[in-house]
């Protein structure tokens, strides 16, 4: 194992605002505490949560100070444990998560939100699935998805909206997608049924739906949740992750992403079967980490924005 360097390069924000607010500075290499890995990271995923904190948001229960590292997951090798970590070693590669962070060469992380990366997933799959996973994955536990029953997408060929349409599909649900006309066959290759959104999109979902829809996930926003709930006959099966105050006025459900190393294992080994894959529309290297928050923020894109910052492959 190499020598591990007192300063790396991350990408940071010294105050809020747009994309070229994001630079790449030299700062200190963080240290393992206890029950936490040093993880030297070779991808991070870029979220739209990320240029949210960017601009000024700040996740529940988390702390801005700047100069702060953005991203919140990712894929490398261990190179040290801190005390009392005996389920990890140097050397392992590992996926995982943290709110803030993960846009930098290496990364201290409680070992409690990093798993082994299964051999038959790649780097890119591993430092991208975790985000929009856990968040697909959770909406359709907390909106009772079940065998059988029609589901409608919102957003459906977005990197959340990838995850879930998959993720549905493997539950044993009928999935109707929403998205541009470019994106139809892909989000029939995913084994959605595809909707263009738009004027008319209402009646174009009833008929792609002549028995009815069960249950709503929206992971796009622009009023989504009016069409859904003239759809949906209980409104506790529509939820959202990007208009809470629609939400409220709808009856629907605001749905965060609870995020743990057992959902992402569970991920993780649905990617090494071949059972769910991650689609990377593009890679930046950390230079260019303002470019991938104006890439996510642009919307209309198909799956995953990622950061290579080793040179795994």
């Amino acid at each position: 194992m190499s020598e591990i360097p007192t300063v790396m390069r991350a990408a940071a924000i010294d105050e809020f605002g747009p994309a070229d607010r994001l630079t790449v500075h030299k700062l200190p290499t963080p240290v393992a505490g206890p029950g936490e890995v040093l993880v030297r990271v070779e991808f991070a995923g870029v979220q739209p949560t990320d240029a949210a904190i960017r601009d000024g948001w700040t996740p529940p229960g988390a702390t801005i100070e700047f100069p702060q590292i953005l991203g919140n997951e990712f894929a490398g090798t261990i190179v040290r444990v801190g005390a009392g970590v005996t389920e990890f070693e140097a050397g392992q590669q590992v996926s995982g998560f943290r709110v803030l962070g993960c846009y930098a060469e290496y990364l201290a992380v409680p070992a409690s939100q990093t798993v082994v990366k299964p051999e038959k997933v790649d780097w890119l799959t591993a430092g991208a699935v975790s985000a929009s996973g856990q968040t697909a994955h959770t909406a359709l536990e907390r909106l009772g998805a079940r065998p059988g029953e029609t589901i409608l997408i919102h957003g459906a060929a977005g990197g959340v909206g990838t995850m879930a349409v998959q993720l549905a599909r493997h539950r044993g649900l009928r999935v109707i997608g929403t998205g541009s006309k470019q994106n139809q066959e892909y989000l029939r290759t995913l084994g959605a049924i595809p909707v263009v959104y738009g004027e008319g999109e209402l009646d174009r979902l009833r008929e792609a739906a002549p028995d009815g829809i069960d249950l709503a996930f929206d992971t796009a926003g622009h009023g989504n949740l009016r069409v859904a709930a003239e759809l949906v006959a209980d409104r506790g099966r529509i939820g959202t992750i990007v208009e809470p105050p629609l939400a409220v006025e709808t009856g629907g459900l605001w749905l965060n992403s609870d995020r743990s190393a057992r959902r992402l294992r569970e991920l993780l080994d649905l990617c090494a079967r071949g059972e769910l894959r991650v689609t990377v529309r593009k890679e930046y290297p950390l230079d260019a980490a303002a470019d991938a928050h104006r890439d996510v923020s642009a919307g209309h894109g198909r799956g995953k924005v990622v950061l290579r910052i080793g040179g795994g492959s």
